[in-house]
């Protein structure tokens, strides 16, 4: 197919995971950056061997060579720039999470309709092969009825500066990697009917550790621990009534490994390692030229956005939020 031409609208430290992929594919055309400043964004354009440069993000926005734009500003700016991108008449890939208020993420949705334009929220790993895999798996009933799902994503960041431990950008532990938890036990399970969240508030006044209950349907229970305090952990298990789905690098598959548990052994499932980034922009890419299915649009960012705002409520009011 005739390759894409992205822009990314910011020089975000995510972007280091993102360019390369989108050099490497045959259905995406990198051809733009923007930043704020226009020597910054001339330095990193030259860094990192893309063509053009822009000072402003709407000098990008008004690229008409441009059909999609990557967004990679935090968070707060998401659904704006979303908008902004979508008005200018380009297709869009938000970083997760887009939002966590469900308002926003309607009235993002209803102009990318409205502009006939794709709208999607980048959670790579949900294009990764390990998680369909996993999918089919619980499907295929490997391990009987669906139980419990445990999860977990931590790492250490003490500068309070940054802005993942920023309030005035909704940081924290459970919009940087706690949506991650959130979004596995979605993919498994469907959407939760109530929820209950607990968090310690560290000194930036973010979440810094975040831990949450979730109710699915069929009495399925998902159970959760995030944290910016925490020491590097990041792991999935999807428990049923025969057995177990155990993914010890369920959100960066650098090493793809699915281990099921059951009748007292463990099988390990391989799946072949592919770049979880790449696949992404190529299934947006695609789906722009009509060759594939968007995987992620508008119903699982609602979904998502609407736990999320559940569990923060839950952790501010001490109460369990219905869905």
């Amino acid at each position: 197919m005739k390759p894409v031409v992205w822009g990314i609208l910011s020089t975000a430290h995510i972007n280091r995971l993102v360019i390369p992929p989108a050099h490497a594919s045959g259905k995406v055309e990198l051809a733009a950056v923007a930043s704020r400043d226009q020597p910054k964004a001339d330095a990193y354009a030259a860094e990192w061997q893309i063509p053009r440069a822009y000072g402003t993000y709407e000098a990008l926005l008004a690229d008409p060579e441009l059909e999609a734009v990557y967004i990679s500003l935090p968070n707060t700016l998401h659904c704006d720039w979303s908008i902004a991108a979508l008005r200018a008449g380009k297709h869009v890939l938000c970083e997760k999470p887009l939002s966590r208020h469900p308002e926003d993420v309607e009235r993002a949705f209803a102009v990318a309709e409205e502009e006939g334009r794709i709208l999607s929220e980048a959670f790579m790993y949900r294009h990764n092969p390990q998680a369909k895999r996993l999918r089919a798996l619980v499907d295929e009933g490997a391990i009987g009825d669906l139980r419990v799902v445990r999860s977990t994503f931590g790492y250490s960041l003490f500068d309070e500066e940054n802005i993942r431990l920023r309030p005035d950008v909704e940081g924290g532990a459970l919009m940087d990697v706690g949506c991650y938890c959130v979004s596995g036990a979605r993919l498994v399970a469907g959407e939760p009917e109530s929820v209950y969240g607990s968090a310690w508030f560290g000194p930036s006044g973010t979440d810094w550790v975040f831990a949450g209950t979730m109710r699915f349907p069929g009495d399925v229970i998902a159970q959760f621990d995030c944290g910016t305090a925490l020491p590097n952990r990041d792991e999935l298990e999807v428990i049923g009534s025969t057995g177990s789905l155990f993914l010890d690098d369920p959100w960066h598959a650098k090493t793809p490994v699915i281990e099921l548990r059951r009748d007292g052994g463990v099988e390990r499932i391989e799946v072949d390692p592919v770049d979880s980034y790449g696949l992404e922009l190529e299934n947006v890419s695609e789906a722009i030229r009509g060759e594939a299915e968007l995987l992620l649009g508008r119903d699982d960012a609602l979904g998502q956005a609407r736990a999320l705002e559940a569990l923060h409520r839950s952790a501010t009011t001490g109460q369990a939020v219905s869905l």
